[in-house]
């Protein structure tokens, strides 16, 4: 599979589940917003940028309403965005995953100082008093006037999904995948206090999943929200999802950080006006148990203190009860913050290049065999040629982080920025050595 999703590779045996395995995506759309979900099909591409092998276990979309009906997908996972009865079905984002977490209960916070202004801030607005036993309903109570409902009106349909206000300019971060289509539609951006604001699409990154749309007009007393850091999460924090499932806006669910860096591949999705996305988003996700359902794409995921750590994006489901089981994806803010910069600044962004296409594969260090990213090939004149990477390399970690799968090490590099340094930890001939390397931009094609 090749790192910027031009090529491929010889397919590997499927990666053992755990920290560091690869989850599929694969699309899904539900029904009107009145009613109960309904689900329609798309087929994954088979060239796509990263592809891991099938799970074992067999996946499934969640169940439709009695009033819609269903066709099945095998795949699993749904995106956490709602839509309209669409003739042509609309879209998912389907992930493979295990492990699930346990809920955090309440005590109680005290509010903190925030202060208003362009840019985003970064203070915690809450104080928690008992870090394990949050006052989650502090927390609500700073994060709901943050999280907005989106609403895209198009003809023969309507979307739905949620966004963060970033800024005091009226700046919405979101998913790309629940505005992506709707550059000629109208779309509406309801706030928590219910004020209707339309809203125009600032800049998206089908490669990441992000998105930013700008309100016409803005009010002057936004609530942005305060940026956490992502980098900071440890498993087992307690965590918020804020967001508009089924179109019931300012929804709120707990659980906790179930995972950290599972690599996750949306692939061969439809956006949710039925039409096919250029390329696969690979991304080493933040794990949760809160409740993500769909609707929730785009929202919030803060921690207990109220800072957003991450953008939620998609949820797992397997076996025959469909529906939410526990394990929601969402994109770690440290990368959706520097997206988002970029796209305000120029309404699109740029991607670190490593320049190998990589399959699933292990290598003895001598000790022991170890999973990680086999290189297939390595392109000339890039970031890895320079760097004196070769074919049949194992990359088995990129600055400390383990990598155990090629898509564990695309979602590294994405997080990366143009220009950046990084040292990845190579078996070569059953010995072990570290390699320096500078990143380039991704090329265009």
């Amino acid at each position: 599979m090749s790192e910027n999703g031009t090529g491929s590779g010889t397919p590997s045996p499927e990666p053992t589940p755990g920290h560091g395995t690869s989850t599929d995506t694969a699309p899904l759309w539900f029904g009107e917003r009145t009613t109960g979900p309904r689900s329609s099909v798309g087929d994954p591409s088979p060239s796509l940028w990263t592809t891991p092998p099938p799970p074992a276990t067999p996946l499934q979309a969640p169940p439709p309403s009695s009033q819609r009906p269903r066709r099945q997908w095998p795949g699993l996972v749904a995106v956490a965005a709602l839509t309209a009865a669409l003739a042509s079905g609309g879209t998912y984002a389907a992930v493979r995953a295990a492990d699930d977490g346990t809920s955090s209960q309440s005590s109680s916070a005290s509010a903190a100082p925030q202060s208003s202004s362009s840019e985003a801030t970064t203070s915690s607005p809450i104080r928690q008093v008992a870090a394990n036993s949050p006052d989650w309903t502090a927390t609500a109570k700073v994060v709901t006037p943050s999280v907005v409902a989106i609403q895209l009106q198009v003809q023969g349909g309507e979307a739905q999904g949620s966004g963060v206000v970033i800024d005091d300019a009226g700046h919405i971060l979101t998913n790309n995948h629940v505005v992506d289509g709707a550059v000629d539609g109208t779309i509406e951006v309801t706030l928590s206090d219910g004020r209707i604001f339309k809203a125009s699409v600032a800049g998206t990154d089908p490669a990441t999943d992000l998105a930013v749309i700008t309100l016409q007009n803005p009010p002057s007393d936004l609530t942005p929200v305060v940026l956490g850091d992502s980098d900071a999460l440890a498993v087992g924090d307690p965590v918020m999802a804020v967001g508009n499932p089924l179109g019931l806006a300012s929804t709120v669910t707990t659980g906790i950080v179930s995972a950290l860096d599972r690599p996750t591949t949306t692939g061969g999705d439809q956006n949710s006006f039925g039409q096919q996305t250029a390329q696969a988003v690979v991304t080493n996700a933040i794990q949760t148990s809160a409740a993500i359902n769909p609707g929730n794409s785009g929202g919030a995921l803060v921690n207990a203190d109220g800072q957003l750590i991450g953008i939620n994006s998609s949820i797992a489901s397997t076996g025959s009860s469909g529906g939410n089981i526990g394990i929601g994806f969402a994109i770690p803010v440290n990368e959706a913050k520097a997206i988002a910069d970029q796209l305000i600044a120029t309404g699109k962004a740029e991607h670190a290049f490593l320049g190998v296409n990589l399959d699933d594969g292990k290598a003895s260090d001598g000790n022991a065999d170890r999973a990680g990213a086999l290189i297939t090939n390595v392109s000339p004149n890039t970031p890895a040629a320079t760097a004196g990477l070769r074919t049949n390399d194992v990359v088995v970690a990129i600055d400390g982080q383990p990598v155990e799968s090629a898509t564990g090490l695309i979602g590294h590099i994405r997080e990366q920025t143009v220009g950046g340094k990084v040292t990845l930890t190579v078996l070569r001939d059953g010995k072990r050595s570290e390699i320096a390397v500078t990143l380039a931009a991704r090329p265009d094609n």
